[in-house]
C-alpha cells in the first residue's frame, strides 16, 4: 500500500512540473518540439528518480536502518517474489487434491510473510530462514513432485517417491506456519503489553468511579 502511495505521489509531483516545463520550452522560448519533448522525458524520469530516492531515504531513517541494509532486504523480497511466481506455476501440474491444497497453503503463507516484511523490513530478521531456505525447499519439492506425478510410469518406486514428497511438503508447510508465527510474534507481544496497560489503567480508575458514585448516592 505504501509503495503504491509513494508511486502516485512521485508522479503527481513530477507530471505537472514536466509538462509545465515542456509548455515553457515550446511556447515561452520557442524551442524545437522534439528537443522540448526530449527535455520533458529527462525531467520526468530524473524527477521521479530523485523523489523516489528521497522517499527511500525517509523510510530508511524512520526504520533506523542503513541504506545498504534496506536495499539488501528489498533484493531478498524481489528474489522471493520470483520464487513465489515459480511456485504458482505448478498449480496446473500437480494432479492430486492433497498436493494442490499443500501448494495453495504454501502460497498463502508465503504471501503473508512477504507482505509483513514489505510493510516492515525489520521483520526480515525474524524470518531469515524463510528467504534463505524454506521458500527454496517449497519450490524445489513442488517441482520434483510435478515431474514425478506426470511420469507415465506408475510403478512402486514412483509411488513411494510421490508419497515421500507429499509428506515432506507437509513438513515444509508446517515450517512456513512457524515462519509466519515468528513474523507476527513481536506484534502480538506488543499488543498484549498494550492490552495489559489498558487493563491496569481501567482497574485503577474503577475504584475512583465507584467512590464517586457512592458519594453522589449518599447525597440523595
Amino acid at each position: 500500500m505504501k509503495e503504491i502511495r509513494n508511486f502516485f505521489t512521485r508522479h503527481f509531483i513530477t507530471a505537472p512540473i514536466s509538462f509545465g516545463s515542456w509548455l515553457y520550452f515550446v511556447l515561452g522560448i520557442g524551442m524545437n518540439i522534439f528537443a522540448a519533448t526530449g527535455l520533458l522525458i529527462v525531467i520526468y524520469l530524473g524527477g521521479s528518480f530523485t523523489i523516489k530516492q528521497l522517499q527511500i531515504s525517509s523510510e530508511v531513517k524512520k526504520l533506523g536502518m542503513r541504506r545498504s541494509e534496506y536495499n539488501y532486504i528489498q533484493d531478498q523480497l524481489s528474489g522471493a517474489k520470483l520464487k513465489l511466481k515459480q511456485l504458482n506455476s505448478y498449480y496446473g501440474k500437480v494432479r492430486s487434491v492433497q498436493a494442490f491444497r499443500q501448494l495453495h497453503e504454501m502460497n498463502t503463507l508465503s504471501r503473508k510473510i512477504l507482505s509483513i516484511v514489505r510493510t516492515n523490513p525489520k521483520k526480515f530478521y525474524h524470518v531469515e530462514n524463510f528467504f534463505y531456505a524454506h521458500l527454496d525447499s517449497a519450490v524445489e519439492l513442488t517441482s520434483k513432485y510435478a515431474i514425478l506425478v506426470n511420469q507415465p510410469l506408475k510403478d512402486k518406486d514412483v509411488q513411494i517417491a510421490l508419497q515421500s514428497t507429499r509428506e515432506t511438503l507437509t513438513d515444509v508447510n508446517e515450517q512456513l506456519e512457524r515462519d509466519l508465527r515468528q513474523a507476527l510474534t513481536p506484534d502480538l507481544e506488543q499488543l498484549q503489553l498494550e492490552l495489559d496497560f489498558v487493563g491496569a489503567t481501567m482497574n485503577k480508575q474503577k475504584p475512583l468511579l465507584e467512590m464517586k458514585g457512592d458519594t453522589e448516592h449518599d447525597r440523595t
